[in-house]
């Protein structure tokens, strides 16, 4: 390890918000990537007649319970089927015994029903619980994501690469198409890309990644503009190395320094995109889990506040992490910060 990225992490530690919000945003992700094994409406084990069964991994017929059921999908929230299986072993359920998409019955209340011990931060008005949607919502947001961040990224740093590495016309051209391009009405066309076909993940992965990559390529492009004319490259070019080579080697690794410092606020911004797409209708396909929804429901259901406020703290949480992880990577590549020793001032 270079002492240039000991320095950098040092700083990054001696950040306390920034340093304990990596740590807990790593925690809940990590946790919600398994959101199948902490919410579903299927157990994890079943142990039956001297066989083992993993139904959250496998389907299984419910005939395969007993001689009296049908050769259908299991249904293991159906009394009948649980009482065949303790009948002859027993069964281990998840920490939270639905998945984003069941619903939950016999409530106390019509739904939307307020938080209890059964659904500890309530159902939705489809009689959901709002906790298994807020896991699996949790993580197909920041999936989104890191998806569309990572992407784009990509895609704006080549390009700002070229646009600044070659300069004149190739530069001049390359910037009144981004300007043209950047002022389409992204919304309007996403709302005639929805009257024609539905949504998914990967169409608006895809419609987004045609607008996000743009907002990395004018820094690229300045760092590149300023480093071609640099002693060392201008040394490289003379000894005959290739273009390529000098552009990855010589002058990308200091551009990426200010490009690093945007990702975690690209990042936030992608999930906010997310959100404000399901928010508005035109997001993922009805029924998926989404934050973004459930916001929508907390406006449409002012009787029930604990949508709203559920909402409320899980995206203010997200973005308050991303954010407090964003000034510290700022801090840690920015040249003027030195580690702090003791108590951060």
């Amino acid at each position: 390890m270079t002492p240039l990225t000991r320095r950098r992490l040092a700083v990054f530690r001696a950040h306390k918000r920034g340093w304990w919000s990596l740590w807990i945003f790593l925690v809940l992700f990590i946790v919600t990537l398994f959101a199948e094994f902490l919410a579903n409406d299927r157990p994890l084990l079943i142990r039956f007649d001297g066989h083992w069964y993993v139904p959250v991994l496998q389907d299984y017929s419910e005939d395969t319970f007993g001689p009296d059921f049908l050769p259908t999908g299991a249904d293991y929230t159906d009394p009948d089927v649980q009482a065949a299986i303790r009948k002859h072993g027993w069964m281990i359920w998840p920490l939270v015994p639905y998945s984003y998409d069941t619903l939950v019955k016999a409530l106390p209340t019509p739904a939307p029903s307020p938080p209890d011990w059964q659904n500890p931060l309530g159902t939705d008005d489809q009689a959901r619980d709002v906790l298994a949607r807020v896991i699996y919502g949790f993580r197909i947001s920041v999936l989104f994501g890191f998806t569309l961040t990572a992407i784009s990224s990509v895609i704006g740093i080549a390009a700002g690469a070229i646009q600044g590495y070659r300069g004149g016309l190739v530069d001049l051209l390359f910037q009144r198409f981004i300007e043209i391009w950047s002022g389409m009405p992204q919304l309007y066309l996403l709302i005639i890309l929805a009257s024609i076909i539905t949504p998914s993940f990967w169409v608006l992965l895809l419609f987004l990644l045609l607008f996000s990559w743009m907002n990395l390529t004018g820094v690229v492009r300045a760092e590149f503009l300023r480093g071609r004319n640099l002693d060392y490259v201008r040394a490289a070019k003379a000894l005959g190395v290739s273009d390529t080579a000098v552009m990855w080697r010589h002058i990308l690794p200091n551009a990426m320094v200010a490009t690093l410092t945007f990702l975690p606020f690209t990042l936030s911004g992608s999930v906010t995109i997310l959100a404000s797409l399901d928010f508005l209708g035109f997001g993922l396909p009805p029924g998926s889990p989404s934050l973004g929804e459930l916001v929508s429901q907390g406006k449409n259901n002012l009787q029930a506040p604990w949508l709203g406020i559920t909402a409320f703290l899980v995206l203010g949480t997200l973005l308050t992490l991303l954010v407090f992880i964003g000034e510290a990577v700022r801090d840690a590549f920015d040249p003027r910060k030195t580690p702090i020793i003791g108590p951060r001032q």
